[in-house]
């Protein structure tokens, strides 16, 4: 058996599975625990998985707002959802629009994705939505936010490593709430 695969009843952490070596939980040990980044980094992981943990801020995380996000919201706009399949975008909106969400695809070249219409920006959109996910790079993740607050989102998320805490700031202090570095497929099957 490959030394780094998991066994059956081992888990690996949810946040950058990549940066912490597989291991059995010891006992009373909760799946927070891991979310938290109470691993042993993996070797040659050791710098990058600190700064992960220490630099992350864990305001933009908090468990009830990320439940109210995924299950209380109607309408998600995907911005930089193409017609890429091969995406995390793509997965992660085919994912909420199979749990019953509007999708809205939100990309310059406005094509239909999963059987809906493709608008340019969020300022395009025919109605306010619920929830901007952030699918772009960290660089260009401000711009998106500052649009999202613009078009009176009530929310925005960006995924694991699109981190702007700046960005999440302006966000938060508009009155939008903000989950930052996190996945929604994860963070809905820890939904209990």
């Amino acid at each position: 058996m490959n030394e780094g695969a998991p066994r059956s009843g081992e888990t690996v952490s949810a946040r950058h599975p990549q940066q912490y070596w597989w291991r059995r939980p010891s006992p009373g040990t909760s799946t927070s625990s891991f979310m938290e980044g109470r691993l042993s980094p993996a070797p040659g992981n050791e710098r990058r998985a600190a700064s992960v943990v220490t630099d992350m801020s864990e305001d933009f995380a908090d468990a009830a707002v990320i439940r109210k996000l995924l299950l209380e919201s109607r309408t998600w706009a995907f911005v930089g959802l193409g017609d890429n399949p091969a995406r995390t975008v793509h997965d992660q909106a085919r994912r909420l629009q199979r749990r019953g969400k509007k999708i809205y695809p939100v990309h310059p070249e406005a094509r239909t994705v999963l059987g809906e219409p493709g608008h340019a920006s969020l300022a395009d959109l025919p109605e306010k939505v619920d929830v901007v996910g952030v699918y772009r790079r960290a660089e260009h993740a401000g711009a998106v936010v500052d649009e999202a607050i613009a078009a009176g989102a009530r929310a925005v998320w960006l995924p694991l490593d699109v981190v702007d805490e700046a960005a999440a700031r302006r966000a938060r202090e508009a009155g939008l709430d903000v989950v930052m570095d996190r996945c929604p497929a994860v963070e809905w099957s820890l939904l209990r």
